[in-house]
């Protein structure tokens, strides 16, 4: 079959309209508009398994009918279709939708640390980084092996970071089976959840770019605190009165902040190198 080279011929291709219109938007993103008045948002992925797992992460985070994702309204080959959700100003209303929201998300849960959305391909992506998503049932273990020690392994190849940085990094996987907080069932997690993919209204927030998979609940709450967030404390305070994080979980914040700071490091290099290196050395003294 032949690919479509163009964000109109994609979205003609895949809703079966003629393309009235379009805009460019960040990067590989294109707003669309159908003859039919609809307006769709068009996305090129670099990988048919990245666009794969991102179709499947959305309709898995939207059956949980706990937060806005958009729905998916096809794909095919690198191309991603979905609908337009609006962006705006934060408020105090929807960051305490949000957190709420974001509770009973993690609540709808996965059948495993790592389990892929269904339909959603083992080998698949958190951005441009490969991610695995391989089921276990320890999360301290797994979070390990699947979530910290590839992308360090990466950034030592790639001279991202060297060998006392890496060893740092290893001895704070071995201390996370004592510092993991007490055991919770494997939670539906939205996996990049950093502040960019928050689309911000007056009533709600929406969550795009995925890269779903079953986790702790405190690893997405951590990575929306790692790049900031507005109204944090109300999402925050939110999620607490619905579902109560355990005991010490501030503290183990970096713990959890150790994944996408070290698929940053292996993204975008030294600058996040050090970060990471820092986190574990909270989680490994």
């Amino acid at each position: 079959m032949t690919q479509v080279s163009t964000p109109a011929e994609a979205a003609t291709r895949i809703t079966g309209r003629a393309v009235a219109g379009q805009r460019g938007l960040a990067g590989a993103v294109t707003e669309v508009v159908l003859d039919s008045g609809d307006t769709v948002v068009v996305k090129r992925g670099h990988d048919r398994k990245a666009v794969a797992a991102e179709a499947a992460g959305l309709r898995w985070l939207g059956e949980a009918d706990a937060v806005r994702v958009p729905e998916v309204r096809g794909h095919e080959h690198e191309w991603l279709v979905t609908e337009l959700v609006g962006g705006g100003r934060p408020t105090h209303h929807a960051a305490e939708r949000l957190g709420r929201g974001l509770a009973a998300l993690h609540a709808a849960g996965a059948p495993g640390f790592g389990a892929p959305p269904p339909g959603g391909p083992v080998d698949a992506w958190i951005g441009l980084a490969p991610m695995v998503n391989e089921p276990g049932e320890d999360w301290p273990r797994w979070y390990a092996e699947y979530r910290v020690l590839p992308y360090v392994r990466r950034a030592v190849d790639e001279g991202t970071l060297d060998g006392d940085e890496a060893a740092v990094i290893e001895r704070a996987c071995a201390r996370l089976p004592e510092v993991a907080g007490p055991a919770e069932p494997p939670a539906r997690l939205h996996g990049d959840l950093w502040n960019g993919n928050v689309l911000w209204g007056a009533v709600e927030a929406s969550l795009i770019d995925p890269a779903a998979h079953g986790g702790h609940r405190e690893t997405d709450l951590a990575m929306l605190q790692l790049f900031g967030c507005p109204l944090l404390d109300r999402v925050l305070a939110a999620y607490q009165e619905v579902a109560p994080l355990a005991d010490g979980w501030a503290e183990r914040v970096g713990a959890h902040q150790l994944f996408p700071l070290l698929v940053h490091t292996v993204l975008f290099g030294r600058s996040y190198a050090g970060q990471a290196v820092a986190a574990a050395r909270v989680v490994g003294r």
